[in-house]
């Protein structure tokens, strides 16, 4: 039991080193309140709130991982090489992805909620 509560405190110390480190994740936590707000506003439907928060912690997941990769190669690699070049940028390229994804995702889930709130023309 002790040794899942201190699993569980590093964890939390990873999560409050990235959050304090990484200057995207702050925003991907405001787009992902921005989508709360819109989500509670449109009254999306349960299978919605589902696709918003899975794509929103597919972006998180990736940018730790990304953040977690930079600082590895930043230690192992301190001197300039082109695989550890190429390595940070397919990281970036993955948060770039599911970045995309999130978007497409919420074009889907808020785009026809959007839409239907316009009222018709004259």
């Amino acid at each position: 039991m002790v040794k899942r509560a201190e699993s569980f405190a590093h964890a939390g110390r990873g999560v409050k080193i990235f959050m304090k480190t990484t200057h995207n994740a702050w925003l991907h936590a405001g787009i992902f309140a921005a989508a709360v707000l819109a989500g509670v506003f449109f009254k999306i439907s349960p299978t919605e709130w589902l696709a918003v928060v899975l794509a929103s912690g597919l972006v998180f997941v990736s940018e730790a991982f990304n953040s977690a990769i930079e600082v590895d190669i930043d230690l192992t690699s301190p001197e300039y090489h082109p695989q550890a070049r190429d390595t940070k940028d397919i990281a970036a390229g993955a948060v770039l992805i599911s970045a995309v994804t999130a978007a497409i995702v919420g074009l889907l889930v808020f785009g026809p909620h959007i839409i239907g709130s316009i009222p018709p023309g004259p």
